[in-house]
C-alpha cells in the first residue's frame, strides 16, 4: 500500500509539467487574467520622511499576444504600518489612517510565455490623496474614487517587475516597482503587491 501511494504521488508530479504545457499549447488560458492583491506603499514625500501604507487592490489584463498584455489596476491604501526595532527585538502594528492614497494605473506588461512568467511593466495613471476619518467601507472607497481629478490628484508613472505562476487557471503574482508621482517635482515611492490571479 505504501509503495502504491508513493508511486501515485510520483506519477502526478511527473505528469503535472506535461499537463500544464498541454494546457498552454491548446491556448486554454490565452485571453487574460484578473486578480486581487495586498498592497504596500512606502510614501516618501521628502528624502528624509516616509510613511508605510497597507491596502488592497484589483487588476485585470488582456493578452495582446503571448508576450504582451494590457493591464489596468487600482488600489486603496487605508492603513498605516508602524514598525519599531530595539535591542530586544521588533514590533509592528497597523492603524487606520486619515490620509488614504488611491492609485490607478494602466499600461503594458511584457512577459515570458508559459505557466511561470517573469514580467516587466510600465504604466501611467494617477495617485490621489484623500482624507477621511470614516471607517473603510465600499461607500468610502467610492468617495475616494469620486474625488479623483481634484487638488489631491497627481500624475504618476510606474515601472515594475515581478513573477507569476499558474497551476491551471489559478495562480499567484508578486510584483515590486517604483510609484513615481509628480507634485513640484518627482517623488519616488516603493510599491509591493502580492495576491492570487485567475486566468481565462
Amino acid at each position: 500500500m505504501k509503495r502504491t501511494f508513493w508511486f501515485a504521488i510520483l506519477s502526478v508530479l511527473l505528469a503535472a509539467p506535461s499537463w500544464l504545457a498541454a494546457q498552454e499549447s491548446h491556448g486554454d488560458y490565452d485571453h487574460g487574467s484578473v486578480g486581487i492583491f495586498a498592497d504596500y506603499f512606502r510614501f516618501a514625500p521628502t528624502s528624509n520622511s516616509h510613511t508605510n501604507f497597507i491596502g488592497f487592490g484589483a487588476r485585470a489584463g488582456f493578452n495582446a499576444n503571448r508576450f504582451v498584455a494590457i493591464e489596468g489596476e487600482m488600489n486603496y491604501d487605508f492603513e498605516r504600518n508602524f514598525t519599531n526595532f530595539t535591542n530586544n527585538g521588533g514590533s509592528t502594528s497597523f492603524t487606520t489612517t486619515r490620509l488614504r492614497p488611491l492609485t490607478g494605473l494602466f499600461g503594458p506588461k511584457f512577459q515570458t510565455p508559459g505557466p511561470f512568467k517573469f514580467f516587466v511593466t510600465g504604466k501611467v495613471g494617477f495617485v490621489n490623496f484623500t482624507e477621511s476619518n470614516s471607517a473603510v467601507t465600499p461607500g468610502n472607497v467610492g468617495n475616494a474614487i469620486s474625488s479623483v481629478g481634484g487638488p489631491g490628484t497627481h500624475f504618476a508613472v510606474y515601472p515594475g517587475a515581478g513573477l507569476e505562476g499558474f497551476w491551471g487557471p489559478f495562480g499567484l503574482r508578486a510584483e515590486v516597482g517604483d510609484s513615481i508621482y509628480f507634485a513640484n517635482g518627482s517623488h519616488n515611492n516603493l510599491r509591493i503587491t502580492f495576491g492570487p490571479q485567475l486566468r481565462f
